[in-house]
């Protein structure tokens, strides 16, 4: 049995932000997820925004979290080498409805405290975004808006925890709970975890263990979005972040770079009952399609490099549903939709700040935060470091050519605080395997350095 003071259930990149800032404290802490590695679920596939939180609803929480983390999110990626671009966005209307919305759009933007919005004309959206099919009607720019590794953010955070003592619990599912005076029992799959506090950032799961508090606050509905990724040829063709207009129709579908140098294109958005349905469908394709179609024809004559989809935990409630019972020394965070990257630091803080500060005291010194791998390409690669390679020559030898990815690379994330333990894992530390060619090239190679080989 471990024994804790505090056990965190789910290593998502909320959980894991949670993790972080409380492992500051002089106290004994476990981040418990039930998959083989961090940001295994959610967190590995969402859209990866940098939301400003210009068109969050005023005055809710996530309207706050989202604007603070948004500050908090950039300051730290600055500082661990997170991959970050600020790409700015613009909302593109293509019929009156969507071209009336765009001034309240302003206005709730400068109400959640961002006055950087700018309405453009048809000339304008054009000179930003040449490759727009015809029809643009106007448009609402942002130029805050950004876009960010999920993966590498996820791993920062679960790292840092590490490094301030913190015991990560890979493979424990949480399958009981026994709720005692002083202590709580997490009975787990992988061996059972006591606690004094319970923090639950379980994602898909947050409203089952929430129940096993006593509570009946919310239902997840696990929402399934389904991407397309374009070829990397593609991306002069989306340098901006292309949002929808939110109408009574929905908020519709994107078109985004990505910090790999790619373009992507959805989310569709489908209620499933299943909780662990990733799979894509003909019916999200052809959907995908259609869209991309009518908003830039000529992203449809690029390669499609991967498609994938990802759950995210809606629920019945416009809003975070984040509250402490001092009783039971219990802390929900549910509900956290897409804006949950941006927000994560926010919510930590905010989660901190529900707790006993006589119990939660800052610690008087801490490591320093850790130092990323940059696996994007708005900065400079290893293999386009020339002294790096004067000193190591394992990072001028690539392996994965689709994506530039290097022995050296691969080596380091093999021997990191939290190493990969699948092919997928490493996917996420360094980019092997998920270019053009998928892995046929040097998915041997790769599956051999995983294995142990050289």
């Amino acid at each position: 049995m471990i024994t804790v003071d505090v056990a965190v259930i789910g290593a998502g990149v909320v959980g894991a932000a949670i993790a972080r800032e409380l492992s500051g404290c002089e106290l004994s802490l476990a981040l418990i997820e039930a998959r083989s590695d961090v940001g295994d679920a959610t967190s590995k596939s969402n859209t990866a925004i940098w939301h400003t939180g210009f068109d969050a609803t005023p005055g809710t929480l996530e309207a706050t979290l989202v604007a603070r983390g948004y500050q908090q999110l950039g300051e730290y990626a600055a500082l661990t080498g997170i991959p970050i671009e600020h790409t700015g966005a613009v909302l593109v209307a293509w019929n009156e409805e969507e071209l009336a919305a765009l001034p309240g759009l302003q206005a709730k933007a400068i109400k959640n405290g961002y006055e950087a919005c700018e309405l453009i004309d048809v000339d304008a959206v054009y000179e930003l975004l040449p490759a727009l099919a015809p029809g643009v009607r106007g448009a609402l720019t942002v130029p805050g808006e950004g876009i960010i590794c999920p993966w590498t953010t996820n791993l920062a955070f679960a790292t840092e925890a590490v490094h301030r003592g913190a015991r990560l619990l890979l493979n424990h599912r949480v399958t009981d709970i026994e709720i005692g005076a002083a202590v709580t029992v997490l009975h787990t799959t992988g061996g059972d975890v006591t606690a004094r506090w319970v923090i639950n950032a379980a994602g898909m799961g947050s409203d089952v263990i929430d129940r096993a508090f006593g509570f009946d606050r919310f239902t997840i509905v696990p929402r399934r979005g389904e991407l397309f990724v374009f070829d990397k040829l593609a991306r002069p063709l989306a340098n901006s972040i292309v949002l929808p207009v939110p109408t009574s129709r929905g908020k519709g579908v994107l078109i985004s770079p990505t910090i790999f140098g790619n373009v992507m294109l959805g989310p569709t958005s489908e209620n499933l009952d299943d909780r662990s349905d990733t799979s894509t469908s003909e019916n999200g394709f052809e959907f995908l399609l259609s869209k991309g179609a009518a908003l830039m024809p000529d992203l449809l004559r690029e390669e499609v490099t991967a498609s994938y989809a990802g759950l995210r935990a809606a629920t019945e409630h416009a809003d975070y549903v984040i509250e402490a019972d001092l009783n039971q020394h219990y802390v929900v965070v549910g509900g956290i939709r897409s804006t949950g990257l941006t927000a994560s630091m926010a919510i930590a803080e905010y989660v901190r700040a529900l707790l006993p500060e006589s119990e939660f005291r800052q610690r008087s010194q801490l490591p320093p935060s850790p130092n990323m791998p940059n696996i994007g390409e708005a900065f400079a690669r290893p293999y386009q470091q020339g002294e790096r390679i004067a000193a190591d020559a394992t990072y001028g030898d690539i392996v994965c050519f689709c994506e530039r990815v290097t022995r050296g690379e691969i080596r380091d994330a093999l021997v990191s605080t939290i190493p990969p333990t699948d092919l997928d894992g490493l996917r996420r530390r360094t980019r092997a395997l998920m270019g053009r060619c998928q892995g046929f090239f040097c998915g041997a190679d790769v599956e051999a350095m995983l294995g142990g080989g050289s």
